[in-house]
């Protein structure tokens, strides 16, 4: 197996400014495909309970065993709001709200349950939001219980909870690793305190290092640090600063990723000064300066906005080529079918996309109904299926080889994407991809576009060419 064709971060490539202003546009993330966005609400808990029940009889499975799950649980509560935010997030000080959710929780958990069967191995969990930690440790502590019971947890597995590093002390590490977290993620966004009051969220460095300290006493795998660059408040020299300061850290992985201003949709990011904001050249350069520093700091560059610590399960894939991309970002396990649970949360199974409802309202009345929360989804058809392979090799991979198209969809990939191929062009003579006798290959300086190479298989992107519904690329 050739090595994935993730460039060096110790050379950078020289972006111009006529790549910036040609490739600096609106374009999806690719956590899926079709994208989130793509959901209809046509599709209701009728066909997620046939997903279910196919997986049941034997759906999703290899040599007659089913595979094993993922499940993200989404606990919608903060204390408080941070302007950049983009989550489906309820903001409260008053605790005593969990408990309608957890017993909502415990309902969808049940019906699940009816669908898939008592026990189903589960080898990932994520615990995402909101703040997870709003919740107490008895509360938490109690759902894993309804979980535990539900499904079987397999040894080894990866268990996930991202914390507030606001909300815990060494005391609340220590009971999360007593339940059975393994990793962790930490939201850290910047260090710079300018930055952390310009987007409501104030939290010392003396504060995560403590945090991250206790993590490694109690024995956890993994611990992950979410940065933003972008941010109001930024420039070069300051986010400098904060790379430093969190390679001195030396989290096992670093999510980075850029910050997108659409206050038309989030309205906490109404609160954010757009005169604040860095430009879109320094952001490029923010990027470089990230992936340079951590390169040299051990980090292999994942992909996009992943980097990890050379010996880290991520880069390990990486190499191996077993990389996979899903809703929480880059993953390990590339054929999960992921079980979503909680207001807004999306899960996948087989050929399905599902969303639960977005409001505490709409996903509260489903449960009293004793109906799953669905709210909308997606049957994906044949093409959505070649098509998401293509975009997941290149998201993932940084190339697709045409043999392995091929033989999974049965199609020649030339004159199947003929229109496509023809699109690549101008990607080429911009030095953004490399077309080669079996295959389609990202290089160094695509590397930072790589989006902008994967719309080009987008069919809905383009038909419709309406992309300002996402972040920029850069």
């Amino acid at each position: 197996m050739s090595e994935p064709a993730i460039f060096s971060a110790h050379a950078a490539p020289v972006v111009t400014r006529e790549l910036l202003l040609q490739f600096d546009v609106a374009g999806p993330r690719y956590t899926s495909y079709p994208t989130a966005d793509r959901f209809v609400d046509a599709y209701g808990a009728g066909q997620y309970k046939q997903a279910l029940q196919q997986r049941l009889g034997g759906g999703g499975a290899i040599g007659g065993a089913a595979l094993p799950l993922s499940i993200y649980v989404h606990v919608p509560f903060c204390e408080s709001v941070c302007y950049y935010c983009a989550c489906n997030k309820v903001i409260t000080k008053h605790h005593e709200k969990s408990t309608q959710y957890l017993k909502a929780l415990r309902t969808e958990i049940d019906l699940v349950i009816e669908q898939v069967g008592r026990g189903q191995a589960v080898s990932q969990l994520h615990f995402g939001g909101g703040s997870p930690t709003f919740l107490s440790d008895d509360e938490l502590e109690g759902l894993l219980s309804t979980l535990q019971s539900a499904f079987r947890f397999v040894q080894g597995g990866e268990y996930a909870i991202e914390i507030d590093p606001r909300t815990v002390d060494a005391a609340r590490i220590k009971r999360l690793a007593a339940m059975g977290f393994n990793r962790l993620s930490l939201g850290v966004q910047d260090f710079d305190p300018q930055v952390q009051q310009a987007v409501h969220r104030v939290q010392s460095y003396e504060m995560v290092r403590d945090v991250l300290e206790a993590a490694r006493q109690e024995g956890f795998q993994s611990i992950n640090m979410d940065l933003i660059y972008g941010l109001p408040k930024q420039n070069l020299a300051s986010f400098e600063t904060t790379l430093g300061q969190v390679t001195a850290l030396r989290p096992d992985r670093i999510a980075l990723y850029g910050y997108a201003h659409l206050p038309q949709r989030f309205k906490p990011q109404r609160r954010i000064d757009a005169a604040a904001l860095p430009s879109a050249n320094d952001k490029l350069s923010m990027l470089s300066m990230a992936i340079n520093g951590f390169g040299k700091q051990g980090y292999d560059y994942i992909g996009m906005d992943h980097f990890a610590l050379h010996a880290d399960s991520l880069a390990v894939a990486r190499r191996q080529g077993r990389l996979h991309r899903n809703f929480q970002g880059y993953s390990t396990h590339a054929d999960s079918d992921l079980i979503g649970l909680g207001v807004s949360a999306i899960g996948r199974v087989g050929a399905h996309y599902c969303q639960n409802a977005k409001t505490l309202d709409e996903y509260y009345d489903a449960l009293n109904r004793g109906e799953l929360p669905v709210a909308r989804g997606l049957a994906l058809s044949r093409d959505d299926l070649v098509r998401r392979a293509v975009i997941m090799a290149l998201m993932c991979q940084g190339r697709v080889d045409f043999e392995s198209i091929e033989l999974a969809y049965l199609l020649d990939f030339r004159q199947y994407f003929a229109p496509e191929m023809r699109q690549l062009e101008p990607l080429m003579e911009s030095g953004l991809v490399q077309l080669e006798s079996d295959g389609i290959r990202v290089t160094a300086l695509g590397w930072y576009f790589v989006r902008a190479v994967a719309m080009v298989f987008d069919r809905h992107v383009q038909a419709d060419r309406n992309v300002e519904r996402f972040s920029r690329i850069i």
